[in-house]
């Protein structure tokens, strides 16, 4: 995916949707769609229903990131604001996973640097 500085993911619906957005990107830890799986007891579907760019292992806690620049694959972010989620989650995942996503829900992120992030990089 390319992501382009101060605008967005190329393709994405929220690209350049508005000077200075904090949602150009959008990021949700895959330990926490498994627990919310589990939690719900929902069959599995796809993370995409989620409406999330990027799926990222190993960073449960993405709201550290809130307020902090990091880097994923040489391409710099700054942490916007936690991703809340609402009512339509629980008609995507099942009953119960707006609750379950309560303060867990991703991560907005403004893009500082273009660059591609990759599916799986080795």
């Amino acid at each position: 995916m390319h992501c382009i500085a101060g605008r967005g993911v190329e393709g994405d619906r929220f690209f350049d949707f508005k000077p200075d957005y904090k949602g150009q990107i959008t990021f949700f830890a895959w330990e926490v769609y498994e627990a919310v799986l589990a939690e719900t007891g929902a069959e599995a579907v796809t993370p995409a229903v989620l409406r999330r760019n990027v799926i990222v292992e190993g960073q449960q806690d993405l709201n550290r990131l809130i307020g902090q620049e990091f880097c994923i694959q040489d391409v710099r972010f700054f942490g916007t604001q936690h991703c809340a989620p609402c009512y339509w989650m629980d008609r995507a995942v099942g009953p119960g996973a707006e609750h379950a996503l309560q303060r867990r829900g991703g991560l907005r992120a403004r893009i500082l640097t273009d660059g591609v992030l990759r599916r799986n990089p080795q």
